[in-house]
């Protein structure tokens, strides 16, 4: 795969887990990557150590994707330092309650719909004008298997996840004529993530028996589809979907 070639990518959410997968490989293609966490100042750091110590170049920069005014500061912050960024991979997981529609209220699901899609609102327009300038861009938006296979209990993630991707086609649709590609990585059941730890290990093995893989995946794995998506290579593929789930289901 062609290298970054000094490209500037803003990782959100990459202070642990699959954004910090995802900030490492990058930066190992060869650009530069910014660390955005929300609370995780230790970890984001050790995550820029790393990409230092490999040889690479990234900055950690605090912000909450849900403020305009904190994203604005992050992207001028990059700006001053990196100029404009060239690929942003949305991966910040907000908040969202576990449980059923029944037991579910107005406030749970209207507001993880909300954030989830005013954070993606907010961060994309942060970015676009200068990827419009320049002609080239690439978006990638971190989306779940459970949009489109519904799990107990998962009403919330699911419902604005499957907003999130719909989204996404749109935004691939409008943009393609100003050479930037909008793409959505969706993973099922990821070892080591908020997620699969709210389920047990009888649950676990169900999931693993369920895949033709024979494993769950793995931020490393999540974290190769978003490379793939981000690079120089990916010249024509917009408005898709990359679905990591190991052969769990199958489009």
């Amino acid at each position: 795969m062609t290298g970054g070639s000094g490209r500037v990518a803003l990782v959100t959410g990459a202070s642990s887990g699959i954004g910090a997968a995802s900030a490492r490989l990058l930066a190992a293609r060869g650009m530069r990557v910014v660390v955005n966490y929300l609370r995780g100042n230790t970890a984001a750091e050790e995550v820029v150590a790393d990409i230092e110590a490999a040889g690479g170049q990234a900055m950690a920069v605090q912000a909450d994707v849900r403020e305009a005014a904190a994203i604005e500061s992050m992207v001028q912050q990059v700006q001053a330092a990196w100029g404009h960024i060239d690929v942003l991979v949305h991966n910040a997981l907000i908040p969202y309650a576990i449980k059923s529609f029944q037991d579910m209220t107005w406030e749970e699901l209207g507001g993880k719909l909300n954030d989830e899609m005013y954070a993606a609102f907010a961060v994309t327009k942060a970015v676009l004008p200068a990827m419009t300038e320049q002609g080239w861009g690439r978006i990638i938006y971190m989306g779940t298997g459970l949009s489109r296979r519904p799990r107990e209990n998962m009403i919330a993630l699911g419902t604005s996840k499957a907003a999130l991707e719909q989204f996404a086609r749109y935004l691939a649709q409008e943009l393609g004529p100003r050479g930037i590609t909008v793409n959505v990585v969706a993973p099922g059941p990821v070892e080591g993530t908020r997620i699969a730890n709210e389920f047990d290990d009888d649950h676990k093995r169900r999931q693993v028996a369920a895949t033709p893989m024979g494993r769950l995946a793995r931020p490393a794995d999540v974290a190769q589809a978003v490379a793939f998506y981000a690079s120089e290579d990916n010249a024509f593929m917009t408005g898709t979907t990359a679905a990591v789930i190991g052969g769990m289901a199958m489009y």
